[in-house]
């Protein structure tokens, strides 16, 4: 087994990538396979295209070969348990690891910190849609009037990144949408993407100094948000780091 690495100290994070297309060695997708649980198997082959298994393996092993770079735990022996609301966590064996996984068309990002909770999202900017509905149907009333201002090139981008913003937080709250969406938002300064400030409405029991929020964009095609929980005044560093082949 891989000694694990000691360099997701406190106050950093790790952004894991991968882009399933790549893994294409059928000894080595076996080999993934069988790290998983019978279940983790079921719920892969239940996808109707060869595609979606793709990125269903490729998802689930991400998590845990990266899990299992920083604990001395075999990628294999980490089982997990999803709260109420759906997020899954690590059951055993007991880790200060703190982890969370996204992915669309074309790649997979796994978020990974100690003591932390962390969330993270991943859409495609290929993405379309009705951007001024979407807004008013789902976003607060700050951000559709800010995305009402934004020119109609740049328009999709930032509908982008509010989206992908507001999915990291409440999958890093673990609650998913038993959070309004309509119940915070976000500044996003034009210049300056790694300034994003987070504002909630009084029925949200939380306080915006807690976290740390940003955007960037993975390759040409994807955009990434991530939400840490971080200590006031002392920035978390997230490093990315893209995960190819063999994970195992």
């Amino acid at each position: 087994m891989t000694p694990p690495d000691t360099g997701l100290r406190a106050g950093h994070a790790h952004l894991w990538w991968a882009v399933p297309e790549r893994f294409t060695d059928p000894t080595e997708l076996a080999r993934y396979r069988s790290a998983l649980t019978d279940e983790e198997r079921r719920k892969t082959d239940r996808f109707r295209f060869a595609r979606d298994r793709q990125l269903c393996l490729i998802a689930r092993v991400l998590v845990r070969t990266t899990l299992s770079r920083y604990d001395q735990v075999r990628a294999s022996q980490w089982r997990f348990q999803a709260n109420r609301y759906g997020r899954p966590a690590i059951e055993t064996p007991t880790s200060s690891l703190r982890f969370n996984l996204s992915h669309t068309s074309g790649l997979v990002v796994c978020l990974v910190s100690r003591d932390r909770e962390v969330g993270v999202d991943v859409e495609p900017r290929s993405r379309t849609g009705a951007w001024l509905d979407l807004a008013s149907r789902f976003f607060s009333a700050p951000e559709a009037a800010a995305l009402r201002q934004v020119n109609a090139t740049d328009r999709p981008r930032r509908f982008l990144e509010y989206w992908t913003l507001k999915e990291a937080y409440i999958k890093a709250r673990g609650m998913g949408l038993a959070i309004p969406l309509g119940d915070f938002w976000f500044d996003l300064p034009p210049r300056h993407p790694d300034d994003v400030r987070i504002r909630f409405a009084p029925a949200l029991d939380d306080n915006p100094a807690r976290w740390q929020f940003g955007v960037r964009q993975l390759g040409e095609h994807h955009l990434v948000a991530t939400a840490v929980e971080a200590d006031a005044g002392a920035p978390v560093t997230i490093t990315p780091h893209e995960a190819v082949g063999p994970l195992l």
